[in-house]
Order: structure tokens, then sequence, then C-alpha cells
């Protein structure tokens, strides 16, 4: 069995591929930093390629490349999780820049799409073939000074919901909100100012009132839904909704 992460370097994309290497899996991880504990712990289970998502080229020579290929040519199952993603830019519209919302755009819904679409073509041999964009709660609650991350996220949930009607036998997709993690995503949104983000203090409220989940343990539930015989069944849900 094998899967593809992206952003599996730290965080909650440690903590899934770290999941998943548990369960035997070969896992190719993208990001543009080593793992160096996962390295340590599973050797040559994990295979990365140190690429910066926000940079087409890059991402072209993945997939143009032997190593993309010989990964997807697998009759077992095979997994993509497009669990990569920036907050910036926390500002309200007429702040933000066309730099940091063309990289936002790059990185949260570009890569995404590109490496979906080029997953399908390239593991056609596998008759059960699972993607799971990592969504947010902010694709479906909008928040002030956070226009940019609320579209890209909604942007995942829709396109899971068009993949659907495609049709496609033997692939099942899904974008998953995984509830509020303890990850140096939350210590960003803590860190910017009211006039920012007016929602901040929730978010520092929920850390300071122990609300946050670990990475380890909304790694644990995304990877038994992912696995589990009703994946797919719901194009867009949220992982706290399983009880």
């Amino acid at each position: 069995m094998r899967a593809i992460i992206t952003g599996h370097s730290a965080g909650l994309g440690a903590a899934l591929s770290a999941a998943l290497l548990e369960r035997d899996f070969r896992v190719l991880g993208l990001s543009r930093r080593s793992c160096e504990p996962l390295r340590t712990r599973f050797g040559n289970h994990l295979h990365e390629w140190h690429l910066d998502l926000a940079d087409p080229e890059a991402i072209g020579n993945l997939l143009s490349g032997p190593d993309w290929q010989t990964f997807c040519a697998t009759d077992e199952t095979i997994l993509l999780i497009n669990n990569a993603g920036v907050l910036q830019p926390i500002d309200p519209v007429g702040q933000q820049g066309a730099e940091r919302i063309a990289r936002a755009v790059a990185v949260n819904v570009t890569a995404p799409l590109v490496l979906t679409d080029a997953f399908e073509a390239s593991t056609r041999r596998s008759p059960d073939r699972r993607v799971m964009h990592i969504s947010s709660g902010a694709a479906r609650t909008a928040y002030a000074g956070w226009s940019i991350y609320c579209a890209t996220k909604a942007a995942l949930d829709h396109h899971a919901r068009a993949t659907r009607e495609d049709g496609r036998e033997g692939l099942r997709i899904a974008s998953v909100a995984p509830g509020v993690i303890d990850t140096g995503m939350q210590d960003q949104i803590r860190a910017v100012e009211t006039d920012r983000f007016p929602s901040v203090e929730r978010f520092r409220r929920l850390k300071s009132d122990g609300h946050l989940q670990t990475p380890e343990a909304s790694a644990a539930r995304l990877v038994g839904y992912l696995l589990g015989e009703g994946y797919g069944s719901e194009a867009v849900m949220d992982i706290r909704d399983l009880g």
C-alpha cells in the first residue's frame, strides 16, 4: 500500500505520515524540507521529494519524472493526501498583496488540483484510489481578515464535490475538515493582531482552555476514516461529526 502526502515534514502532515507508515504503507512525502524523525524511524519506507508547492515548474518536474510514475505504478491501494497549506495573508481586503494572494492560491488550490489530476492519470492500475483534501471549518464559515484562506479551502470542498460527479471507477475523494489542531499554524493565528483578524481571541482561548487536538490524535482519526469502507460517501465533511 502506498500514500502521497504533501507538507509531510511537520505538524499534521508528519503525524499523518507516521500513522500510515506504522500501517506498513510506503509514503512519498512532498515538502520543502526533510522530516528527519520520520526518516530515522521508518527508513526506506519513506521517500521524500523536496519542492515548493507554490512553484509550478517544480511540480511539473516531479510529475514528468520517473520517481512519480514508478511510485504510482501499483495495483495496491494508493492514497493522495493534500495536506499542505498556508494561512497568509491574514488581513482585510485591500491589505493582502498580490504576491501573498498568489502564493496562497498556488499552495492551497493549484497544487492540490494538479496533483489530484496527475494522481488519477498515473494510478489507473490500482482499483482502490483515494484522495483526501485537508479542508477547514473556514471553508464553511466566513472570518473577517481571512478571506483568502476561507476561499481557498472552499475551493477544495467544491473540487471534491465536482470530482465525485465525474464517476471515475475506483476513485474515492473527500474534502475533510480535521478540527482545530495544536500545530505551528495555530501559533501563527494567535500571534496576529486583532485589527487584522478580529476572531483571534477565540483561537487564543482554545489554546489556553486546552481545547486543541494533538496532531497525532487528529491523524489517527483521519487515517481511520480514510481507510474505512465508508470513505468518499460524502464529498465534504468535518471529522468531528463522526463523534
